[in-house]
């Protein structure tokens, strides 16, 4: 008999197999021309199944806080709670020639995040917290910001600007979490609106590879507020992090000095 799952592997194990049903369903509903809306919806609805039913089965005591389940009350009572997004880049996940979506699955117990898992399907490739990936070092000339491919918000346009850095545009946050853990980009930080699933398991990712994961005001991030809105992050590699939150707080002050008409 094979020794239990611990958290890690769990969260590793989900990530991974609800991106391999994703990828399938979309291949199959691809080649069946289903209209981009209608694989959307399914991707959404699949994976949300598979993981609910998953953890309920290996954590049945374990509330679950998700994107697109309803809400478990459980998770007021101070236990574990998994907080996960079964498809984090819906928008991209529509779109067959598109790799910058994910899943996430993390752990919060007392006061912390204690596992989680981010997977890329497209790429094949799962990001998890045991073992922590390796962040690899750098050569180029300037630093790299991610920022959204549908809209580039003014704190990464600010983030740039303090580091002298380019800006690339990379899917859904996870996506972009993980471009910073991959080595791609240096910095990921957003402001525009953001829920709990969509930075939890990202963030402890990047958090066990040893990089900065903060509020936009340096505060940490928490987790499992009754109100799952959790409006900004910042990912970066340590040396990036003071000069952006100065550069954030710099911006924040002038805006709060500018008269009103």
């Amino acid at each position: 008999m094979n020794p239990p799952e611990n958290d890690h592997q769990l969260a590793t194990r989900l990530a991974t197999e609800a991106g391999d049903i994703l990828v399938a369903l979309r291949t199959e509903l691809v080649e069946a021309n289903t209209p981009s809306w209608a694989l959307m919806d399914e991707g959404d609805a699949v994976a949300q199944a598979f993981l609910a039913k998953e953890l309920l089965t290996a954590r049945p005591d374990d509330a679950v806080l998700s994107e697109e389940g309803l809400e478990d009350p459980r998770r007021f009572g101070g236990g574990r709670v998994w907080i996960v997004d079964p498809l984090d880049g819906t928008r991209e996940f529509g779109q067959a020639d598109r790799n910058d979506w994910a899943v996430h699955v993390a752990l919060w117990e007392c006061g912390r995040l204690t596992a989680g898992a981010v997977s890329l399907p497209a790429m094949g490739i799962t990001y998890a917290t045991e073992p922590a990936p390796a962040v690899p070092s750098t050569q180029r000339p300037r630093p790299v910001v991610v920022t959204s491919r549908s809209r580039s918000s003014y704190i990464t346009a600010i983030a740039a600007e303090a580091i002298g850095g380019d800006v690339i545009a990379v899917g859904s946050a996870g996506a972009k979490a993980m471009a910073v853990v991959s080595g791609l980009a240096d910095v990921y930080v957003h402001a525009g609106g953001m829920y709990q699933w969509d930075t939890a398991a990202p963030a402890a990712v990047a958090l066990a590879a040893g990089l900065h994961v903060s509020r936009i005001d340096g505060s940490p991030m928490v987790y499992n507020d009754p109100d799952p809105w959790l409006p900004d992050v910042l990912v970066c590699r340590p040396p990036f992090a003071e000069p952006v939150l100065v550069a954030i707080a710099d911006a924040w002050r002038r805006w709060q000095q500018v008269p009103t008409p």
